[in-house]
């Protein structure tokens, strides 16, 4: 029996959330377009109308789960404010809550081994949620004299990467993990101590 039978509105998007469903219960690899229709309420042949195949349903699921990322780090960026460095931490800390409140649209973006350039508009809107970042990091840099400023997509990137660490290790309840400290605590003293190595910000900030 179906979870949540389709009755009206639009197929495509019950699809979608069929397939959000079954990638927290089974992962992204776990269940098949049957599987998906069934948890729709509609037949397979109905699948068939929207998408390809599963790849393309997931690649669908991982575009509007960058939608709501960007939207997320965008709004916890703020343009910087109050500061450049508070600003990079709230956007570490959107970063973790949007994996534990979202895990079916994360697992769909970083665990499915869907090209981000499978599809133009997933391209986009995942650069545009990078690109938040990057800004940060362009203000961060200003006060660094041109010749020896890094590359601020460099830092940027490691940035992204120690926030999916934390999440991946510390924040999503993954069996045998504990962090010694809350996430969110060790996402904001681990970009700090980056930072200041990187002198992008004064050791007594």
């Amino acid at each position: 029996m179906p979870k949540q039978g389709y009755h009206h509105g639009n197929l495509r998007q019950a699809l979608v959330e069929a397939c959000l469903a079954l990638i927290e219960a089974k992962g992204p690899t776990g269940f098949t377009l049957s599987e998906a229709a069934r948890e729709a309420g509609v037949t397979p042949a109905a699948v068939y109308r929207h998408f390809a195949g599963r790849e393309d349903l997931i690649a669908e699921a991982a575009r509007q789960g960058y939608e709501i990322f960007a939207d997320l780090l965008e709004f916890a960026y703020d343009g910087g404010r109050p500061t450049v460095l508070s600003a990079f931490e709230k956007v570490g800390r959107a970063y973790l809550a949007f994996a534990r409140k979202h895990p079916g649209h994360y697992v769909a973006m970083f665990e499915s081994g869907i090209s981000v350039n499978r599809t133009p508009e997933l391209a986009a809107v995942s650069s545009r949620a990078m690109r938040v970042l990057e800004r940060a990091a362009e203000a961060l840099s200003e006060h660094i004299p041109a010749d020896r400023r890094p590359p601020p997509q460099m830092f940027a990137a490691h940035i992204w990467a120690m926030s999916h660490g934390v999440v991946e290790l510390f924040a999503r309840g993954s069996p045998g993990t504990r962090a010694p400290f809350p996430p969110e605590d060790l996402l904001e003293s681990g970009i700090g101590v980056y930072l200041r190595g990187l002198g992008l910000i004064p050791p007594d900030r």
